[in-house]
C-alpha cells in the first residue's frame, strides 16, 4: 500500500521504520531538522541494544506526494489545527487516516450517541474545522501501547511494547481496516482489532490522564508518583471520575483503578511523554488528555472537582513556560 506517515516522531519514526522493513510503499511528511536527518541517513531507530536503518522517502509538501491508500497521523494533539488542512492532497474518497495519537482525537464524538452523534468536542476540535479537513468517514481509530521516545532528530529509542489496537469508529469491520491490520502485522507488530475503539482508547486515557500531567507538574517518573500515598490517592480519585463518565457514554472500564495502577507501578521508572514535552520545551497535550474528558463530563452533567483541580495547576504551569495558549476560555 501507499502510506503516507505525517509526524515521524517516536509513534511515527517506529512506524515508519517497521513498514518500509516490511515493503510497504512508506513516504514521511516532514520537516526541519527530522526532514534533513530522515533525507541523510533513513529511519533510525534503537531497539534492544540494536540500531535498525531503513531507506526513507520524505517530501515536506503533501502536494507532493499525492493520494495515499493510508494516511497515519502520528502528530500531537495541538498541532492537529494546523496540520489537517494540509492532507487533502493526501486524500482521495477511500483513503484512510489511521489517527495514533495520544488522548480523546478529535472525530471521538461520532458514533456515539451519548455525545450527539457528530457535533465535535470544542476543546479538541474548536468550530469543527478538522472534522471539515478530515471527515469521521476516513477514520480508524489507533490505540498506541508502546514506550519509545526521540533521542535526536529522526532517531527512535524503542524501550518496550508493540501493541496497536485499530478499529472503525463506527465498530463495523470492513475490508480497509482487514487491509491496514495486515500490513501492520507483516511490519511484525502485535495489533488488535477492535469492534468498540472508542472504548480502548477511553481505557488508554484513563490510565494516563493522571501520569503525564503529574509527572509534568513534578519532574517525577512514574514509579515515584505511585510511592507517595497522597498523589497514589489523588490519581485515583480523579480515575474515579473519569471512569464514571466513561459509563456514562458507552466505555465503561471494566478494572478497579488500584488494578491499573499496579501494571503503572510495575513499568518502573518511566519519564512520561508529557514530561518529555516540558523538558524539550514542546506544546502539552493538555486540552486531548484533560479538557476533553472535562467538556465530555459537562455534556453528561458529571462533576470533576479533581480532574477540573488537575487541568487548572497543569495548565498554569504549561502556561508559565509558554506550552499552552493564553487565557481565553478557561471556562471549558
Amino acid at each position: 500500500m501507499k502510506i503516507a506517515i505525517v509526524g515521524a516522531g517516536a509513534i511515527g519514526g517506529f512506524l515508519g521504520n517497521r513498514l518500509a522493513q516490511a515493503g510497504e510503499d512508506v513516504t514521511a511528511i516532514a520537516r526541519g531538522a527530522t526532514a534533513e536527518a530522515l533525507r541523510r541517513f533513513g529511519w533510525r531507530m534503537d531497539s534492544g541494544g540494536v540500531r535498525i536503518t531503513t531507506p526513507a522517502k520524505v517530501e515536506t509538501d503533501a502536494a507532493k506526494v499525492g493520494a495515499q491508500d493510508v494516511v497515519i497521523v502520528a502528530v500531537k494533539g495541538p498541532a492537529m489545527a494546523e496540520v489537517a488542512p494540509t492532507l487533502r492532497p493526501l486524500m482521495r474518497d477511500d483513503t484512510a487516516v489511521v489517527t495514533a495519537m495520544n488522548g480523546i482525537p478529535w472525530w471521538f464524538a461520532h458514533h456515539l450517541p451519548a455525545l450527539g452523534g457528530a457535533r465535535p468536542l470544542e476543546s479538541v476540535d474548536p468550530g469543527g474545522r478538522i472534522i471539515d479537513a478530515i471527515p469521521a468517514a476516513h477514520i480508524i481509530g489507533c490505540v498506541v501501547h508502546m514506550a519509545a521516545s526521540v533521542s535526536e532528530p529522526g532517531v527512535v529509542r524503542h524501550a518496550l511494547g508493540q501493541q496497536y489496537i485499530i478499529g472503525e469508529a463506527s465498530g463495523v469491520a470492513t475490508p480497509r481496516l482487514a487491509r491496514i491490520a495486515d500490513a501492520f502485522r507483516g511490519a511484525q507488530l502485535d495489533v488488535v482489532v477492535s469492534p468498540a475503539i472508542h472504548r480502548d482508547i477511553w481505557y488508554k486515557l484513563w490510565g494516563n490522564m493522571t501520569m503525564n500531567p503529574v509527572s509534568a507538574l513534578t519532574g517525577a517518573t512514574m514509579d515515584r508518583i505511585l510511592d507517595d500515598p497522597l498523589t497514589y490517592r489523588f490519581c485515583l480519585s480523579v480515575m474515579a471520575e473519569a471512569a464514571a463518565i466513561g459509563r456514562a457514554i458507552g466505555c465503561p472500564v471494566e478494572q478497579s483503578g488500584e488494578d491499573r495502577q499496579k501494571i503503572t507501578r510495575s513499568l518502573g521508572a518511566v519519564r512520561t511523554s508529557m514530561l518529555q514535552d516540558v523538558e524539550a520545551g514542546r506544546p502539552l497535550e493538555i486540552d486531548a488528555l484533560l479538557s476533553s474528558v472535562r467538556e465530555i463530563g459537562g455534556r453528561m452533567g458529571i462533576a470533576t472537582p479533581e480532574l477540573d483541580a488537575l487541568t487548572g495547576l497543569v495548565r498554569l504551569k504549561a502556561r508559565t513556560l509558554g506550552l499552552y495558549p493564553p487565557a481565553a476560555d478557561d471556562a471549558r
